[in-house]
């Protein structure tokens, strides 16, 4: 994840605005659907994601350098576990619809990797404001 691991130094907290995600928040946010996509295609049980909660999460504002690179660390594991999870998928598993679910492992598969390129572009965007704002300054 290169994108998330060069983010800016000590704006991975902060926020381009009042109601908006932090960089932190949104790497987090991926890491969690890479966890939970490895769940569904695994049949694991919820509840086993490193942090409590699901979905989002909130930070405590600017990081410190250990705290940001336990995040990257956790995203880098989940899609490290979800990739190798997706290379053992037999075609057949591939294109199985699981019970309570509404599309093939292999469109999920799919919505995973476009769910992080959308992120990653936001997490861009977010780069590009600060950045903007430091030369406006």
């Amino acid at each position: 994840m290169g994108l998330f691991g060069a983010s800016t130094r000590g704006k991975r907290g902060g926020r381009p605005s009042t109601s908006g995600h932090c960089i932190a928040e949104i790497v987090l946010h991926c890491a969690y659907w890479k966890y939970a996509g490895h769940r569904r295609l695994t049949g694991g049980k919820r509840g086993g994601f490193a942090l409590k909660g699901s979905n989002w999460f909130v930070t405590p504002g600017k990081l410190k350098d250990h705290e940001w690179k336990e995040i990257v660390r956790l995203v880098d594991e989940m899609h490290a576990q979800m990739r190798a999870t997706v290379a053992l998928l037999t075609p057949k598993q591939l294109a199985e619809i699981p019970t309570g679910a509404k599309v093939a492992n292999l469109k999920m598969v799919y919505g995973l990797a476009a769910h992080d390129a959308y992120h990653a572009g936001q997490i861009r965007t977010i780069r590009g404001l600060f950045k903007r704002r430091a030369t406006q300054r």
